[in-house]
């Protein structure tokens, strides 16, 4: 996997082009993930987009024109969904804290809705009922999954989901039976569904298919008490490699992986979905940025760039910087600081190896298609926005 969608031409020419900073994405780039991830999965796997990792209008209208769902987790995120054309049916709703007004949006589109706890099933069954009395009637019980958070057995290299700790997310497995109890006075929904997401930038195929085995055991244990299950959310995670020595994920083996655990449940004769954000987008992006000065202070060198945690926030959250480059830039990398303009020491995108800098140099930070702009803390001070450019192809 390229660490950077752009050479350091391309970017020279896009900066040059549309002033910086920026970021610039190449769909071809992303539709290629989508691609090879399609590839390896079972004929029964969908791959539903989750747009919380770049919600660009481009970049979902080409993954729902190549077959993906798409995961949504806001009613902004719907009403992109809407936008781009998305049939209802292929629209997922999650997220631990919905509105009343969220779910009649889910509702009015056909989404397929995935319950956090039992206000969920309240405020829908409000919902169902208001439109009940006004002849508008379902002929039958709303489909609907249910997130289960697991007690124990998931494994993660990243802590951002949670693993098995305690969560905001879902119902907590130990509480799953009498939840369902509770559940069952909801004539109007049926829960038809599992999600289970307890990783995140995961790597390691063998950890996936490990909580993948897990969500497995969690559905056969809920399908006893609800009945046939017709779906089941493997959740995200789907890791990328932020670093030239990091591995990437062996999408082979999740792939095989897969089919055998489907194969070892024949009871489950429905779909399964994952929902790679990050895995999809990550790798088409890049951000592009000036250095506006350097300095050394007590040992470290200073690279300060136009934008910072206003553009990216991920290292400062990770600790963890995004693969970079100093375009055009020649002689021994050495360690520098890259430093926003914010008035804050916070104001950190990590410690990297680069050539000498200077300013006016353009630097390149690479896997920025995910977990970038609308990630970042764009309010702070004030700044200006900074560009955002859609490339079908190369950058000439």
């Amino acid at each position: 996997m390229r660490l950077f969608a752009l050479s350091d031409e391309e970017a020279a020419q896009v900066a040059a082009r549309s002033g910086t900073p920026c970021f610039a994405y190449r769909l071809d780039v992303a539709l290629a993930s989508f691609r090879a991830l399609r590839s390896v999965l079972p004929a029964r796997a969908d791959i539903a987009y989750a747009v919380k990792a770049n919600p660009g209008a481009p970049l979902i209208a080409a993954f729902a024109s190549a077959g993906a769902l798409i995961d949504c987790a806001s009613s902004g995120e719907l009403e992109r969904a809407q936008a781009a054309g998305m049939p209802g049916g292929r629209v997922l709703f999650a997220g631990p804290g919905k509105t009343k007004a969220e779910l009649e949006l889910a509702l009015s589109m056909g989404a397929r809705i995935q319950a956090d706890g039992i206000e969920d099933l309240e405020r829908l069954d409000d919902l169902l009922a208001a439109k009940s009395g006004r002849g508008e009637a379902r002929e039958e019980p709303l489909r609907i999954s249910l997130r289960v958070h697991p007690a124990s057995g998931v494994a993660e290299s990243s802590r951002i989901i949670g693993g098995s700790g305690p969560s905001a997310f879902g119902v907590d497995e130990e509480d799953l039976l009498p939840f369902l109890e509770s559940a069952r006075r909801f004539t109007r929904i049926r829960i038809t569904g599992l999600q289970v997401f307890a990783a995140s930038n995961e790597r390691d195929a063998a950890r996936l298919l490990g909580n993948y085995r897990r969500s497995f055991e969690i559905a056969s244990r809920l399908a006893r008490e609800v009945g046939r299950l017709e779906l089941i959310d493997l959740g995200g995670g789907l890791g990328i490699p932020y670093a030239e020595l990091e591995a990437e994920l062996d999408l082979a083996a999740l792939g095989s992986g897969l089919s055998r655990i489907l194969e070892e449940n024949p009871w489950f004769e429905g779909r399964v979905i994952v929902e790679p954000g990050r895995f999809l987008a990550g790798p088409c992006g890049v951000y592009l940025a000036r250095v506006l000065r350097t300095k050394r202070s007590r040992g470290t060198r200073f690279a300060i760039l136009e934008g910072g945690v206003n553009h990216l926030l991920r290292p400062l959250l990770t600790g963890q910087p995004f693969p970079t480059r100093l375009v055009g830039g020649t002689g021994t990398p050495m360690p520098w600081t890259l430093a926003g303009p914010l008035c804050t020491a916070l104001d950190r995108l990590g410690e990297v190896l680069v050539p000498e800098a200077k300013a006016g140099d353009l630097v390149m930070l690479g896997q920025a298609g995910a977990y970038g702009f609308t990630e970042a803390m764009s309010g702070f001070l004030c700044h200006p926005q900074p560009g955002e450019i859609w490339l079908r192809g190369s950058a000439s």
